[in-house]
């Protein structure tokens, strides 16, 4: 089941939602003489996997970097659910101001994993209880050891699919008061329930590179699972996840994360790791070195760690099962990282009864086939640890791990119990509880404003000026003819797009179309408007464009999860064109009209380069998945009311050859699709630079109603007096420690470089400038050109100057060391640009050897 993958995230979004970072057509990374030096796969030492990482389930999530400085923990509604808004109960964790789950000394002893051998021996971490976890897993322990071993199972064993209220369930235990699980998707909203927000999708939220606005839609969102009585909300895949960059994807996580779990609900992570296309993903393997499966794939996870995210979700991939791999698992996430949550399956991910010993915590939605009343965990595993085969201390830990992540979000305190039930929507057992508000519409328009991207804007087309004639042209601005839920899952489009399809929706309470939205705005204007609705109908097109001052062209792309396929796209795109004769459309269109606009609503990138250049198509908006607020939103873009800052979470290429990988598409339903994923760390705008490739629009762009001058940029460090070893050893270019948590230390973490520099709205509107840093790593590093650490959204009112601050911390400056297997500072100096976009630099400094 897709879940919220926050993380909850995703590296590639290119076909059907993304396109796959491996495939047999991927580029290989550049050797010495296209790209300066070599790469060294090597995999060594004592985090070496006893198999290769073929089933690393995938998401591009970030590498750290200082949060939101004061936690946004407000409430955002208040009121009753009988007046039609949800008390919002701010459930406060105290998480470190550096991004790391917890605080205070780290174990002095190194973790070894040992070797496998004989059964009743786990490489599984037993949970530590540090930081914000301490008094959750003592309490926790307590519980689980008075405890039969048939309910600590229990409580790592969903009921069976269709067997509970939720779409995953965990059964009560009378003797400790539990009343059990609730896990219910989506990550834009609370899937099969009534009266709740449909949020703008998780790549909208990645484009505002807003971490207020990211986490407030986390906050509205948490708000609205708690309301249903849901313990733990689901993420996504793909267009449900953050963009193509690690740290874009990991900052999104995190802020994600802290609002949802300010609620009290329980965030997931997923799909851990290395789940990167929808075809083939219970038959493939993801082959990723060490290196690139550190920097790329596993950041995400630890920043949604350094979280305190309650659960990691484990995916389908194949070749050693995601769910069943040691290395990922237990040496890379609960060893490395410290992960102190538990790990579920994603639905009927799990495959046999050891997954346990493997790190799986709990298995969805229990059953081994939906429906089929037969578990691997259940009455076989309580028969494994009787008979010795797996140690009872592995189950205590399981249980532990569950009931710590309940007791941590206090859901044992006035928690609702689940008042829907997501299969029966007709049931009396539905109390229709009202969870939508006031604000969190609010918090959805805002999220699809700031996420709508201005591609081109010649001769200030936009904002409009009351022209007095404007025609609006192509079904994607329509609405839905048969209701905006007229496709169970949204497994089709037919009207305008405002999320993909999937288990990561979520029902419309409304949709906003376009139309609805610009002819309410052209009445006040006095603005004649007609529309024309037929993307096929070319010719009437063309004739309706005649003679008006603005035709406005909207096409659209879809995609989603594999188990719908809409017009033969099994999940994943077939091709990055626009649907339903978009790109005819808006060819004509042009051809008819001097003042073309088009506006676009897809789950990724197009290839635009048949109609992006017409002299006519005077502006481009990128609006993405907007969700229910979608025509209001590109209205108040459209006429000046917001000015656009949203800024591209991906690259659009000018051929979809340019990009380093594809979708793996071999249909045989029993082989394994190997997926080696040979582009290593060059992905997306990396894999540009890298290759000397001219994109359309690079990754970071974004134009604006204003213009932004930068300046003055400092770079100072800051000291804390407790330096020491592990300082000297990292300055050195090695590796200092290898404990449990390792990657999350605090040495590691805490601000180090301070880069200040002002940024001036030298326009005429007020707006705000979303500035980005990349680092230049040296040669010896044989990392990509430049690599994305760090970003600031900066609002100005015209002439204003403000200062805008990045934290660099030791981990962002680190590359992954595969010989010593831990962080380590290149040798050189490291440049600092700072700028518009991951092309557009207007400020450089450096920070020295």
């Amino acid at each position: 089941m897709a879940t919220f993958n926050i993380a909850l995230l995703v590296v590639w979004i290119l076909l059907a939602c993304s396109a796959n970072a491996g495939s047999p057509h991927h580029r290989q990374a550049p050797n010495s003489t296209t790209y300066g030096h070599k790469w060294n796969a090597t995999k060594t030492s004592m985090w070496k996997p006893t198999t290769k990482l073929s089933n690393l389930t995938t998401h591009s999530w970030s590498s750290p970097s200082v949060p939101t400085e004061k936690p946004c923990l407000t409430a955002c509604g208040s009121g009753s659910p009988e007046t039609g808004t949800i008390v919002t109960v701010t459930t406060v964790i105290v998480t470190s101001l550096y991004p790391i789950p917890t605080d205070g000394p780290m174990p002095s002893a190194p973790y070894t994993p040992p070797r496998p051998g004989s059964r009743n021996h786990t490489r599984s971490p037993a949970v530590r209880g540090l930081g914000a976890w301490a008094e959750p897993v003592k309490r926790a322990r307590q519980v689980v050891a008075s405890l039969t071993l048939e309910e600590r199972v229990n409580l790592t064993t969903g009921v069976g699919w269709m067997n509970g209220h939720c779409v995953g369930n965990i059964p009560p235990l009378a003797s400790i008061g539990f009343p059990g699980l609730c896990l219910e998707d989506s990550p834009l909203g609370v899937r099969f329930a009534d009266h709740a927000t449909a949020f703008p999708a998780g790549i909208n939220a990645a484009a505002t590179w807003d971490r207020h606005l990211i986490r407030e839609r986390g906050i509205a969102m948490g708000a609205e699972f708690r309301g249903k009585g849901v313990n733990i909300q689901l993420a996504g895949r793909n267009w449900e996840g953050f963009g193509a960059d690690p740290y874009l994807v990991g900052e999104s996580a995190y802020e994600t994360i802290i609002g949802i779990q300010s609620q009290g609900v329980q965030a997931t992570a997923k799909h851990y790791i290395g789940n990167e296309q929808e075809h083939n993903r219970t038959t493939s393997s993801s082959n990723i070195d060490d290196r690139t499966m550190h920097e790329i794939y596993a950041h995400p996870f630890m920043r949604s760690v350094a979280a305190d995210v309650a659960s990691v979700m484990c995916s389908y991939i194949n070749g050693t099962w995601a769910c069943e791999d040691e290395y990922a698992l237990n040496d890379i996430l609960k060893g490395e990282i410290g992960f102190q949550g538990y790990i579920m399956s994603d639905w009927s991910a799990t495959h046999s009864t050891l997954s346990a010993e493997a790190g799986l915590d709990m298995t969805m939605p229990g059953d081994i086939v939906f429906n089929d009343n037969v578990t691997y965990f259940g009455q076989n595993l309580t028969d494994y640890v009787n008979n010795g085969t797996i140690a009872e201390s592995r189950v205590n830990d399981m249980a532990t791990r569950i009931l710590a992540a309940y007791y941590l979000l206090k859901q044992d305190q006035d928690f609702p119990p689940v008042n829907f039930d997501a299969f029966h929507p007709d049931d009396p057992f539905n109390q229709h509880v009202v969870v939508i508000s006031a604000r969190h519409q609010q918090i959805a328009h805002d999220v699809a404003a700031s996420s709508t991207i201005l591609l081109k804007n010649i001769q200030n087309a936009l904002p409009l000026q009351k022209p007095k004639t404007l025609v609006i042209i192509g079904s994607d601005a329509m609405p839905p003819p048969n209701g905006p839920n007229g496709f169970p899952d949204r497994g089709g489009v037919s009207g305008t797009l405002a999320m993909g399809w999937g288990s990561g929706t979520a029902n419309f309470p409304y949709l906003i179309s376009p139309l609805e939205a610009i002819q309410a705005r052209c009445r006040k204007d006095l603005t004649t408007v007609s529309w024309f609705s037929n993307d096929w109908d070319l010719d009437t097109a063309g004739s309706v464009a005649q003679y008006k001052d603005v035709a406005i062209v909207f096409v659209n792309s879809d995609s989603g999860e594999d188990y719908i396929t809409v017009a033969g796209n099994e999940g994943d795109r077939n091709n990055l064109t626009s649907w339903h004769n978009g790109d005819a459309l808006i060819q004509t269109v042009a051809a008819n009209n001097s003042n073309t606009i088009v506006v676009v609503h897809s789950v990724g990138p197009l290839i635009l380069e048949t109609w992006i250049d017409h002299p006519n198509i005077t502006a481009v908006l990128w609006a993405g998945l907007p969700g229910q607020e979608s025509g209001n939103a590109v209205r108040d873009v459209l006429y000046g009311d917001w000015n656009p800052n949203g800024k591209l979470p991906y690259t659009i290429a000018r051929n979809a050859s340019d990009y380093s990988g594809s979708i793996v598409t071999d249909s045989d339903p029993v082989s394994i699709k190997q997926i080696p994923y040979t582009e290593r760390l060059l992905i997306d705008y990396r894999h540009f630079d890298a290759w000397g490739i001219s994109p359309r629009f690079e990754f970071g762009f974004g134009l604006s109603y204003t213009t932004y001058e930068y300046s003055n940029l400092q770079i100072r460090m800051k000291s804390y007096g407790d330096e020491g070893e592990l300082e000297a050893a990292w300055a050195k270019g090695n590796v200092g420690n290898h404990w449990i948590g390792s990657s999350l230390d605090t040495w590691l973490h805490r601000p180090v470089w301070i880069v200040t520099y002002n940024i001036t709205n030298t326009g005429s509107v007020a707006g705000a400038e979303v500035s980005q840093l990349y680092l230049e790593f040296p040669p010896s590093a044989e990392e990509p050109p430049s690599v994305l650490r760090g970003f600031e959204s900066t609002h100005l009112v015209p002439g204003e100057t403000k200062s805008a601050t990045i934290k660099l911390s030791r981990y962002d400056l680190s590359v992954w060391n595969s010989v010593q297997q831990g962080w380590s500072r290149p040798q050189g100096p490291i440049g600092v640009l700072v700028g518009a976009s991951s092309r557009d630099f207007r400020l450089k400094g450096s920070i020295a050897a």
